[in-house]
């Protein structure tokens, strides 16, 4: 689905299904720090209850683990938000009005 990191490629390679028209925007940023922040605060709370380091050992464990995550979880993030879209229809992916014809409305 990926040309590069989080490009989406024009369509399928598999199947030929065009992607160029997604809009995933700032979902996916949103919902990995969603995901992140609520795996992570955790973490802090029971490394400072259980160990007691310092900050400055804080610090350097949780940018890195934070931001491993978020690098890690991001595709894979987006991948399920143009799925999501493709599974709803929404944003180009519905047949009927890819090709400008569109159901008669009330």
């Amino acid at each position: 689905m990926f040309g590069k990191y989080l490009k989406v490629v024009d369509s399928c390679t598999s199947c030929g299904e065009e992607l160029h028209h997604h809009r995933a925007d700032d979902a996916p940023p949103y919902f990995t720090m969603m995901i992140v922040g609520h795996i992570v605060v955790p973490l802090v709370l029971v490394v400072e209850k259980v160990w007691h380091p310092d900050v400055s050992i804080h610090v350097m464990i949780w940018t890195a683990v934070t931001l491993s995550m978020t690098f890690a979880l991001m595709p894979a993030v987006k991948g399920a938000i143009v799925g999501l879209q493709w599974a709803n229809r929404m944003h180009g992916f519905d047949p009927a009005h890819r090709d400008g014809v569109h159901p008669p409305g009330p």
